[in-house]
């Protein structure tokens, strides 16, 4: 235990070494995420995995002379809270601060939202899971994503429950957020493609935490498999009125369901349920060292999208790298088809900022922890 200590002293003293001040200055990279509310977890670890990512940066002369300065912005979950964070990153680049890029939002609405600022800002957009197809659709420049969009997971989450579960009646519950309206359409779109019937769409409410009416409609549908696009906030409380009901189809819910607190508000019903989601474990992918810096940066181990945090930000160092400049017209060049090398694999850009060849994961709670069963 001593010399395990002793080792994380090096690495805390070694990074906070690495960031001194930079000859040339600083450049900012904002993360906009939920940092406190029911979200915090999972907007935690994208700032974790940043941090890391910067940290490593710096240690090796930052970008093209500056030290990457991370500077945390809390969305809330709230689209009118992301706006008015979009303000103060508009504000920092009006007064002269050279900002590089925001790494955000966490979820699709409020990305949506602060997207109508950043499009006329001079800066880059990588987010570390917003995923609403539509997103990438509206021309922006400056907008990148590191995961998989909606089209890609409502295809690969249908391929499961058809080819893998063999499911051929779903019902499909979906909550009221542009996400999971969204990919609610979608997935019932790819679960027709694939000669199976949806028996059932619902729609309930953000945050909803009673389902009675909707167990007794999915009872009274007799699914062979549940599908459920949304939020950890629902997640749980939908799977325990199920087992309570004695329902026993098999049920995945999509990446927003994919922290803790599913398992943790299931009270033991979540064991056995599937979720997809947009990163593999830390732990599958990231050598012992890599692991350690984290716990050095972050203070705690990493988790559900700690990868895709920092690997956000890695191809913004990237798209600096094969630009050779600050400029955020020309980094979106040289990003939109290149090909950048992260814990995440290797991902390829689309015009429109969209990967080539994304990956969607799919984990079940096995002794109450996410394992992954896909890929």
């Amino acid at each position: 235990m001593r010399k395990w200590l002793i080792s994380l002293l090096l690495i805390v003293l070694v990074l906070a070494g690495c960031q001194g001040s930079s000859p040339k200055g600083e450049v900012t990279v904002y993360v906009a995420a939920p940092l406190t509310g029911f979200q915090a977890n999972g907007g935690q670890t994208v700032l974790g995995g940043a941090k890391l990512a910067a940290a490593k940066l710096n240690q090796s002369g930052g970008l093209l002379g500056y030290e990457v300065k991370v500077v945390p912005l809390d969305d809330e979950s709230d689209s009118d809270v992301a706006m008015a964070m979009a303000d103060e990153v508009a504000a920092a680049v009006a007064g002269g601060e050279q900002v590089l890029g925001v790494i955000g939002h966490y979820n699709s609405g409020q990305t949506l939202a602060a997207m109508e600022t950043y499009k006329d800002l001079p800066i880059i957009v990588i987010t570390p899971t917003a995923s609403e197809t539509s997103i990438s659709q509206r021309g922006y420049r400056n907008f990148f994503r590191v995961n998989a969009s909606d089209a890609v997971q409502a295809r690969v989450d249908a391929g499961f429950l058809v080819n893998t579960l063999g499911a051929q009646r779903v019902a499909v519950v979906n909550n009221d957020t542009e996400y999971g309206v969204g990919l609610g359409r979608e997935i019932t779109a790819e679960l027709q493609k694939l000669g199976a019937e949806v028996v059932l769409t619902r729609q309930v409410t953000e945050g909803q935490e009673r389902y009675d009416a909707e167990v007794a409609a999915i009872q009274s549908a007799a699914p062979d498999a549940i599908f459920y696009a949304g939020y950890e906030i629902e997640a749980p409380y939908l799977r325990v009125a199920l087992a309570q009901a004695g329902v026993t189809a098999p049920m995945l819910a999509s990446d927003g369901a994919f922290l803790s607190a599913t398992i943790d508000e299931a009270g033991g019903a979540a064991e056995g349920m599937y979720v997809s989601a947009f990163a593999p474990s830390p732990q599958t992918v990231a050598d012992s060292q890599w692991i350690k810096e984290y716990q050095a940066v972050d203070f705690r181990n990493p988790d559900t999208y700690s990868i895709n945090g920092y690997s956000a930000l890695m191809v913004l160092a990237e798209g600096v790298k094969k630009a050779n400049s600050l400029d955020a017209g020309k980094i979106g060049n040289a990003l939109h088809g290149a090909t950048v090398d992260t814990l995440a694999g290797k991902l390829t850009y689309d015009a429109q900022g969209d990967l080539t060849d994304p990956t969607v994961y799919v984990f079940q709670v096995k002794d109450n922890a996410f394992v992954q069963v896909s890929p």
